[in-house]
């Protein structure tokens, strides 16, 4: 197991170039209703369910450097042309590149909607990410917990427990400095009996984040492929034949 604060700070020396950062690609997406997207490089957890894999596991070949002014441009352009009201980072960790994300965003106009797709481990293990975060009104931050529990965490990603501490105190953080926020719960490898104890401990929080978003694998041939190698059991977590 693997400290993730750690893991960020390495990846970030590849990853982060003064204000620059890597991207592997730009590109609409039909999630949200609609959404410009920027994949961005580099991540500070091994997810057994990744669908970006290829490029988390290799951030020192992935990718190329842009500015923040290059990104926002970039997605601007995209939604502009694809008439989309949204926008986000996404692909890896957006949080690992701090001055970078906060660049972007104050180059982004505010008429449109940055949703912010993180892990939250960094905005949860400093106070002053989500006090920098709520600069912006336009943005909504959502906090994808790896499994219910401390232990489903780090079977899911490789890194130890206290990651999944780490994750709700990003979400305690973004409240106390009101930045719109919620979780996402990736449910698949979740027993019902954790996921309820999860439930209480988001309505502690947050009396709405009881009714969080449930993420389910998407079974993406290379997603299933990976799981095998590691051992993974689809039938047992209903991935069938089928679905494959």
């Amino acid at each position: 197991m693997f400290d993730p604060i750690e893991l960020a700070e390495k990846t970030r020396r590849d990853v982060c170039r003064d204000l620059s950062r890597k991207y592997y690609r730009f590109r609409p997406a039909r999630f949200y209703g609609g959404i410009a997207t920027a994949d961005c490089v580099g991540c500070c957890l091994r997810c057994v369910f990744c669908w970006s894999w290829k490029v988390v596991s290799t951030p020192k070949t992935s990718g190329q450097f842009y500015s923040p002014e290059d990104v926002a441009r970039r997605l601007t352009s995209i939604a502009k042309k694809k008439r989309l009201k949204k926008m986000r980072i996404s692909g890896n960790e957006p949080t690992i590149c701090r001055e970078h994300l906060i660049k972007v965003l104050e180059n982004i106009d505010e008429s449109y909607l940055f949703i912010l797709e993180t892990n939250g481990i960094l905005i949860g293990s400093d106070e002053s990410y989500a006090e920098d975060l709520s600069r912006f009104s336009n943005l909504f931050v959502r906090v994808s917990l790896k499994g219910a529990c401390g232990e489903e965490f780090s079977r899911l990603t490789g890194a130890v427990p206290e990651g999944f501490d780490l994750q709700l105190k990003a979400l305690e953080n973004l409240v106390r400095h009101g930045v719109d926020c919620h979780p996402a719960c990736m449910i698949s490898f979740s027993s019902p009996e954790n996921l309820d104890a999860l439930r209480r401990r988001l309505k502690a929080i947050h009396l709405n984040f009881g009714d969080f978003e449930a993420e389910e694998l998407i079974p993406y041939p290379h997603v299933v492929e990976r799981l095998k190698k590691l051992g993974y059991d689809l039938g047992h977590y209903g991935i069938g034949k089928g679905q494959e």
